[in-house]
């Protein structure tokens, strides 16, 4: 499977690649962790990532709080 990718600080490369969101909601699914973001359009986006880049984006977060609300970039591969 191929995985979405995701940011918690705005990526230094590539700029025009990536789109920015706020997460909605983060779910867990056949194994995997469901990151549902808004996009700057108004849609929601599920976006599916390992659980190894769950812990690293909201650990780089840096919110004493829930993720919900917060700002991140991303980049969607599907598959």
């Amino acid at each position: 499977m191929k995985h979405d990718r995701i940011h918690a600080r705005k990526p230094t490369h590539d700029l025009d690649r990536w789109s920015v969101g706020t997460i909605e909601s983060i779910d867990e699914r056949d194994g995997h962790c469901v990151v549902t973001v808004q996009s700057a359009a108004g849609e929601s986006v599920e976006l599916v990532v390992t659980f190894a880049i769950r812990e690293l984006f909201l650990e780089r977060l840096e919110t004493d709080g829930s993720p919900i609300g917060e700002q991140v970039w991303y980049r969607r591969r599907g598959g």
